[in-house]
C-alpha cells in the first residue's frame, strides 16, 4: 500500500482505540504465535502529529514461527510482502479490512535490530515532550513541502529520526 498523498493529521486520541480493535482481531487469529503486538509509529505517541495509519510490530519469539504466523494472517485477509528491503521486519498487506483503520502491519523477531529501533524510537518520544513538539513541526512542514511525493517527505524527516538512533545507540 503506497501512500499517494502525505496527509499529516494532529494527534487524535481515537488512535490508540483504532490500534486496539486491529490488536484484537490479529489476537484472535494469532493466539500463541505471537510474543506481544506492539502499537509502534507516530500514532503511538501521543501529541505526535502523525499521518492517520497506524503501524503494528507482532512479536515473534523465534523467526521459524513466521510460517505460521503468516498461515494464520492468511486466514483473515492478509499477504505476506517479504521484508521489503529491511532486514529482520516482514511486511503484510491487506484486502477486506474497511472496518478497520488503515495500517501497516509488520512482523518482527524479538530479538531484531528493527524492532529495537520501533521500540527504542517510540518510547523516546513518549518521555521527551520537546521532541515530539520538533518532530510534529518536521512532520508538517514535510507534508506541506512535498504533498504527492512520500520519498521526499521520508527523506525530509529522515535526519530527526536518525539524529535520536544515534543518540539511543541504535
Amino acid at each position: 500500500m503506497v501512500t499517494k498523498h502525505v496527509v499529516v493529521l494532529p494527534y487524535d486520541k481515537g488512535w490508540e482505540q483504532d490500534f486496539i480493535k486491529i490488536k484484537e482481531e490479529l489476537l484472535s487469529a494469532l493466539g500463541d504465535l505471537t510474543e506481544e503486538i506492539e502499537h509502534i509509529g507516530s500514532t503511538s505517541v501521543p501529541g505526535l502529529s502523525a499521518k492517520p495509519i497506524i503501524d503494528i510490530d507482532v512479536v515473534i519469539d523465534d523467526p521459524p514461527r513466521l510460517r505460521g504466523v503468516i498461515r494464520a494472517l492468511s486466514n483473515i485477509g492478509y499477504f505476506h510482502e517479504g521484508d521489503l528491503g529491511i532486514a529482520g521486519r516482514e511486511a503484510f498487506g491487506y484486502e477486506g479490512k474497511e472496518h478497520l483503520r488503515k495500517h501497516h502491519l509488520y512482523v518482527c523477531a524479538k530479538d531484531s535490530a528493527e524492532l529495537r529501533r520501533h521500540i527504542g524510537f517510540r518510547d523516546f518520544l513518549r518521555s521527551h515532550p520537546d521532541a515530539v513538539r520538533e518532530y510534529s513541526r518536521i512532520k508538517e512542514e514535510g507534508a506541506a513541502l512535498y504533498p504527492f511525493d512520500i520519498e521526499q517527505y521520508i527523506a525530509y524527516k529522515s535526519p530527526f529520526i536518525e539524529k535520536i538512533y544515534a543518540e539511543l545507540g541504535l
